[in-house]
């Protein structure tokens, strides 16, 4: 395999550098940024195409190198320890990166469990809260998470982090036309007639647990400010509050520990097979 060694800030140090910090230049290049042993360990075991990994030579563990010699790349670039240094985001700093390929957005590819369980999470503004759902739905057995409208970036550094290794483990679309997701969606309510999609409100509606999550199911979430957009709305089968104590002076709760607590509720009634 070809090594490349980097000493300075060149023209192909700067472009690790924009991988991590601009959304056009990663969507232009269709490669992201990502260090940290379970990130690492879960891509390759997931199968996501590894083009570049990054490390000081000088300072390697055994894993880094068993990952070096035994995970295909492109090419490999050999960095000095200050630049190393430079370019992780970690107090830390990490001992290998890597430079991975992006995935298509495809819905229809995505392979669905015989009792279908998905999520979806609308305009999400938050890398953090977007980072979390996809750890919660990773953990509590999700077939797929949908990501609708303008929303933060999937490749966010942040959102890679905040997830941990359920990023690369976790199905998650995007989907620009809510006309593709319509028409999706359309297809699920022919191939399982019972089919329901779930949306959430703040509104005295029925509780979650009155709800019947055992059947093949969407869990429909909304943006963190404004809610779930009205198209989306509307074609709920079903709105459901999740009660809070009388004495509570909270009114509703983070996006994310919302969906974890409906998830929860979803894996309960199915028996407790996530």
């Amino acid at each position: 395999m070809q090594e490349i060694k980097i000493y300075s800030k060149n023209s192909t140090y700067q472009k690790f550098e924009v991988l991590k910090t601009n959304r056009n230049k990663r969507y232009r290049y269709h490669e992201f940024l990502v260090e940290g042993v379970r990130s690492l360990n879960e891509a390759v075991k997931n199968n996501w195409e590894i083009h570049s990994f990054l490390y000081d030579k000088t300072n390697l563990s055994d894993w880094a190198k068993d990952m070096i010699a035994n995970t295909h790349t492109k090419i490999n670039y050999c960095l000095s320890a200050e630049l190393m240094r430079d370019l992780s985001g970690k107090e830390d700093t990490s001992e290998l990166m890597a430079v991975i390929g992006m995935r298509e957005d495809c819905l229809r590819e995505v392979s669905l469990s015989e009792n279908p369980f998905l999520v979806l999470f609308d305009r999400p503004s938050n890398r953090g809260n977007l980072g979390t759902m996809i750890r919660s739905c990773d953990a509590l057995g999700a077939d797929m998470l949908i990501l609708t409208g303008h929303a933060v970036d999937l490749y966010d550094p942040d959102v890679v982090v905040s997830a941990m290794g359920s990023f690369f483990n976790m199905p998650v679309v995007r989907v620009e036309d809510n006309r593709e997701l319509f028409s999706y969606l359309a297809d699920l309510k022919h191939r399982y007639p019972d089919f329901t999609m779930l949306g959430t409100t703040a509104h005295k509606e029925k509780t979650i647990w009155e709800a019947d999550l055992t059947v093949p199911l969407m869990l429909m979430m909304g943006n963190e400010t404004m809610g779930l957009n009205k198209a989306f709305k509307d074609a709920c089968d079903i709105l459901c509050t999740i009660p809070m104590a009388k004495t509570s002076y909270a009114s509703s709760f983070n996006v994310s520990c919302a969906a974890s607590i409906l998830m929860y509720e979803v894996v309960r009634q199915r028996g407790g097979k996530g």
